[in-house]
């Protein structure tokens, strides 16, 4: 805080000490500052950045910090040399973070809004529902609730079954769920693959069901009947 003010009265938090701020990023040990006027005092331990034009609706106070909003952060971010696995790890967080008001929908109107900025073809690509992809344990989190509700019991997770390794198991209803962004099976090989795959489970009397992690984060509703049918028929 005190290099903040040090920074001077239009100095805010950005990028990722920004995203550590508002909890949806790892902690930052390097303090970012952008300051809103066209030069930059350097100081110690900080990486500053002057851009007078960043507009009065990406700052906000958070935790009495003056701060760029979510959308901006995570805008910023996309922008940075940083990898797609963080990038996508930091919307995940976004997304499933309390109080802070952001939600992928909302997150794709503003990228909308600015086009043309760095960073914006980037998100854009991560926010497509065919190539969204959760972390292996933000899926599992979001999934096993789903599962339950639709009546089914807790299932085997990363378990090989027939040789292939599933991301969702039931032994005593012979059913496997595979989670799926379709980023990855695009290409012929992985199709042949994942073909040969579900072929194997199907001569062996498994039924499996594919969902993409879409359906999983953001039509929850689908996903559960589906699972429900599922559930009643195998009965």
């Amino acid at each position: 805080m005190a290099l903040l003010l040090a920074s001077g009265d239009d100095a805010v938090l950005s990028h990722g000490s920004a995203a550590a701020l508002w909890g949806i990023g790892p902690e930052w040990h390097l303090v970012e500052i952008t300051v809103r006027h066209r030069v930059w005092s350097r100081l110690g331990g900080v990486k500053g950045r002057a851009r007078p034009s960043l507009p009065d609706r990406d700052v906000t106070v958070h935790r009495r910090i003056p701060v760029t909003t979510p959308e901006r952060t995570i805008l910023d971010q996309a922008a940075t040399p940083i990898s797609d696995a963080s990038l996508e790890r930091l919307v995940n967080e976004a997304d499933a973070a309390r109080g802070i008001g952001l939600d992928l929908p909302r997150l794709r109107g503003y990228c909308e809004l600015h086009g043309g900025e760095p960073g914006v073809r980037r998100l854009r690509r991560l926010l497509d529902p065919e190539t969204f992809r959760l972390s292996d344990s933000e899926l599992e989190r979001l999934f096993r609730p789903l599962a339950i509700a639709a009546g089914l019991p807790q299932p085997l997770t990363k378990v090989i079954v027939n040789g292939y390794e599933v991301d969702f198991y039931w032994p005593g209803l012979k059913l496997v769920v595979e989670t799926d962004s379709l980023r990855y099976h695009r290409n012929a090989i992985k199709q042949s693959h994942d073909l040969l795959r579900d072929q194997v489970h199907t001569a062996a009397g498994l039924t499996t069901l594919r969902f993409t992690h879409w359906q999983v984060a953001h039509e929850p509703e689908h996903v559960e009947g589906i699972l429900a049918a599922t559930r009643a028929s195998a009965r």
